[in-house]
């Protein structure tokens, strides 16, 4: 069962790093359950995640704080909109696809605003 949680751990670890530049896929909830996954499977791993310069933070900051920077927050909202007005406005050729994304870019902006902020 390590094994597989390890493996399920990693997977979730590879979209959290591919959602840092696809806005569309939530870092920090990818983060955190890796984080979770490899604190059942992998401590070496858990300790290595927590302690990474660059994704530590992310976990480190909502597990404590529950709070997400003001700067992660202003580009996430923003990078979520660019993208999926993107989307509604050249890739989607009917309305109901084009309503779909932009109350999808709203739900996601209620969402990530919903956070406290952390400065």
């Amino acid at each position: 069962m390590k094994i597989v949680l390890t493996l399920l751990g990693l997977i979730s670890l590879g979209l959290g790093i591919v959602g840092i530049f696809l806005p569309v896929l939530p870092t920090t909830p990818l983060l955190l359950l890796a984080a979770a996954l490899f604190l059942k499977s992998n401590r070496g791993l858990y300790e290595w995640l927590l302690n990474h310069p660059k994704l530590g933070p992310y976990i480190r900051n909502f597990m404590e704080y529950k709070a997400i920077p003001l700067k992660i927050k202003v580009l996430s909202v923003s990078m979520v909109w660019i993208t999926l007005l993107c989307c509604a406005i050249f890739v989607a050729e009917h309305w109901a696809l084009r309503t779909f994304f932009i109350l999808l870019a709203a739900a996601i902006s209620v969402h990530i605003l919903s956070y406290k902020t952390l400065k």
